[in-house]
């Protein structure tokens, strides 16, 4: 082989390595997800924000996390930033279920497609986002209207019930009313005799539940909280007040964290619909997908159960969250 000829088929070679090298860094880039969480306002919302971190973490996926701090305007931000930043997909817990349309409009504009987790938006235009994934949260109120169903049948006189509602304007707040209120109308001694917003916080529930002691007193029966954080500051209330919830007060709750179970064990709640918050697999799975060029699911729907104070000793151990 001539000198001329090995020179040419070494720079060849070179030149070969400096095309490909791109083309393989390319195939390796990193997915960017950009994720706007609520906030930190329970400890259900605390394991979400830990299942989605370490699910990216595992999947080798790049997050860019923002907690909004429960403020539509945080979260607004947030998705304008990600917009910015051009990452590779948009996803959301919202805050409150209206008020989106035109961030939403200018991430489509983008071509970022959106997946909103856990709580879904009221927009006509389902184009906006990709999939809702989360719990069913009308048949998450229906479940508790359900237990108390049973629970007051063949007993007699009114069942007065006090209701913390979740974040005014969410979808869990809206939903599990609306479930509950839609299987508890079978039976009309069951009657809310109040409802107000706890907004999903320990300590909002307890102010709220001294307020309806303060109101109505002896005349509750039954506590439904909307989640397991307002339902716990509610039974310190309760306890504050001279009763005992439980024997005194039914208290019924969503989420299934392990205070709620803590709670069961301890005698002082009765039940708690489970809501699982552990979203961060199926969320990394959906993000890979739609980078690929894949179509998902509209909609993804969570299995979930119910447990009763007479499972949770038994149930504890297992509980991840």
């Amino acid at each position: 082989m001539t000198l001329q000829r090995r020179t040419w088929l070494a720079a060849l070679a070179i030149a070969s390595v400096a095309t490909a090298w791109p083309l393989s860094a390319m195939a390796q880039k990193k997915i960017v997800l950009g994720f706007s969480q609520i906030g930190a306002e329970s400890e259900w919302r605390t394991a979400n924000s830990e299942s989605i971190k370490s699910a990216a973490k595992d999947a080798g996926i790049e997050l860019k996390f923002s907690d909004a701090q429960q403020k539509q305007e945080n979260q607004i931000k947030a998705i304008r930033s990600f917009i910015a930043q051009k990452v590779d997909v948009i996803a959301f817990s919202p805050v409150v279920e209206s008020g989106w349309d035109t961030v939403l409009r200018e991430a489509k504009a983008a071509k970022i497609p959106v997946v909103l987790t856990d709580r879904s938006v009221d927009s006509k235009d389902t184009s906006l986002y990709v999939t809702f994934m989360g719990s069913d949260f009308t048949e998450e109120g229906r479940k508790a209207g359900r237990w108390l169903l049973d629970k007051v049948k063949g007993t007699q006189g009114d069942v007065n019930v006090v209701e913390l509602q979740g974040t005014v304007g969410s979808a869990p707040a809206i939903d599990r009313k609306k479930g509950f209120e839609e299987v508890i109308k079978a039976e009309p001694r069951i009657k809310i005799i109040r409802s107000q917003t706890g907004d999903f916080t320990r300590a909002k529930g307890k102010e709220v539940m001294e307020a309806f002691l303060k109101a109505e007193g002896r005349k509750i029966n039954v506590l439904y909280a909307h989640n397991d954080d307002m339902a716990i500051g509610a039974i310190q209330a309760i306890e504050e007040a001279g009763l005992k919830p439980s024997k005194d007060i039914t208290v019924i709750s969503v989420d299934a964290v392990k205070g709620a179970f803590e709670a069961m064990i301890a005698g002082k709640l009765d039940v708690t619909v489970e809501c699982s918050p552990l979203l961060g697999p199926q969320l990394m799975s959906a993000v890979k997908s739609l980078v690929a060029g894949k179509t998902v699911p509209k909609r993804i729907v969570t299995e979930e159960g119910i447990f009763t104070m007479e499972v949770a000793a038994k149930e504890f151990p297992k509980r991840k969250y």
